[in-house]
């Protein structure tokens, strides 16, 4: 059953870009922000993850956490954050292939990544927005977040 809005989020566990684990369970007690980017080092994606990291301190601000979730592996994401440097997790959700993206509802099997989606959580980890790009191509707005992140 995909994540819905009003509904505890899929819980996860995964592997970061420095081969510690992420648990939804550790995201408890703020807001959230859990960002499903489809592909690391394309140019829509690398832009997405920019944004976040140029304006991490307003998330902050908004006592929010951030996590990004891709289909690849630890060290192509760790490889990705180093170019750009990003400092909050980015989390493989490569073996077995997309289950959380899947468990999200956001896995796209065509291509075999996950869509571009974002999940809002309050901090008790209920799914309070679910804000995805118009299409695979475009990049989600960061004010869409910082809106999302007000009403909460």
């Amino acid at each position: 059953m995909p994540a819905l809005i009003g509904a505890p989020a899929p819980d996860f566990t995964l592997l970061n870009y420095d081969k510690t684990t992420v648990s939804l369970s550790d995201l408890a007690g703020k807001k959230s922000l859990i960002v499903f980017i489809p592909l690391p080092f394309t140019r829509v994606c690398t832009s997405e993850l920019c944004s976040i990291r140029d304006n991490l301190s307003t998330l902050e601000e908004a006592d929010t956490r951030v996590v990004v979730i891709t289909t690849d592996s630890y060290g192509s994401n760790g490889a990705w954050a180093g170019a750009e440097g990003v400092s909050y997790p980015i989390l493989s959700d490569f073996w077995p292939h997309g289950a959380v993206a899947q468990a999200y509802g956001c896995f796209n099997d065509r291509l075999g990544t996950a869509n571009r989606a974002t999940f809002v959580l309050d901090e008790e980890g209920i799914v309070r927005e679910i804000i995805q790009a118009e299409s695979f191509g475009t990049a989600r707005a960061f004010s869409s977040y910082t809106e999302t992140l007000a009403r909460l």
